[in-house]
């Protein structure tokens, strides 16, 4: 997934998601030592940390996205620490206390060796011991090749509107849900402009994660509904795992 083209879409609908700071703030200053942030994006979380006197590096593929970052820090007089790489192939000096990777990062692993490589490139960047925390959303979908409007629309300084409509394709057979955005933008006079992204993630099962962690050298991991620590149930949004490394 190349996230050049949709850093300012993703920094608009995102930048107000505040639901799983606290939660990594907690494990990131219980850590006391470097942190590590797979999929720092824009700089939502990474901020977030680097705010709380947290030592924290963002890992990111999108070299846009570590602009948009940087800069969006920089308004704020903070300096942030981040690195161009994927998960699956980069190499630090650093070893790390802690790794994070929030907001569904590992989503863009595509397959089961990716997801491997991954998972054992991040163990081997730990400290021994060290901490891994990340968070899924559940596989649940709208309506699918159904093309809806889910609310949000962006309005900006000059009186223009950005409405974003979406089309959902899922693959059951390879797990993955191809979400297509549509982008509208009104101009005052009424021009209208659309641009289009795509994005694929594919999603996990509970005990699928369970088994990739062991077999990646982890602990078995806690395993909670929420980021508050609620269980795991029919009805939750999320999955959020912590383990160590063994």
């Amino acid at each position: 997934m190349n996230y050049d083209d949709f850093a300012d879409l993703y920094d608009h609908q995102y930048d107000l998601y505040r639901d799983d700071l606290h939660f990594y703030a907690g494990v990131a200053e219980r850590a006391a030592g470097p942190v590590l942030e797979v999929g720092a994006g824009t700089g939502r979380v990474t901020a977030h940390l680097a705010r709380r006197g947290v030592d924290v590096t963002g890992l990111e593929p999108s070299g846009r996205m570590i602009a948009r970052a940087q800069q969006r820090a920089a308004e704020g007089g903070l300096g942030l620490k981040m690195v161009q790489g994927d998960v699956k192939t980069f190499r630090l000096d650093q070893k790390f206390a802690l790794v994070i990777a929030p907001f569904n990062a590992l989503m863009h692993l595509y397959t089961p060796n990716e997801q491997l490589q991954a998972l054992e490139n991040l163990h081997a960047h730990l400290q021994p011991g060290g901490g891994l925390a990340f968070d899924l959303y559940l596989p649940r979908f709208g309506k699918p090749n159904t093309l809806r409007h889910e609310g949000e629309t962006l309005h900006a300084p000059d009186g223009s509107r950005t409405d974003i409509f979406l089309v959902q394709r899922h693959d059951r057979v390879r797990q993955h849900i191809t979400t297509e955005y549509h982008v509208d933008t009104t101009a005052p006079g009424g021009a209208l402009t659309r641009r289009h992204y795509t994005l694929t993630q594919r999603y996990y099962t509970r005990y699928e994660v369970e088994w990739l962690l062991r077999f990646a050298g982890f602990e078995s991991p806690r395993v909670t509904g929420s980021f508050q620590g609620g269980p795991l149930e029919r009805g939750s949004e999320v999955m959020v795992f912590q383990t160590r490394a063994l």
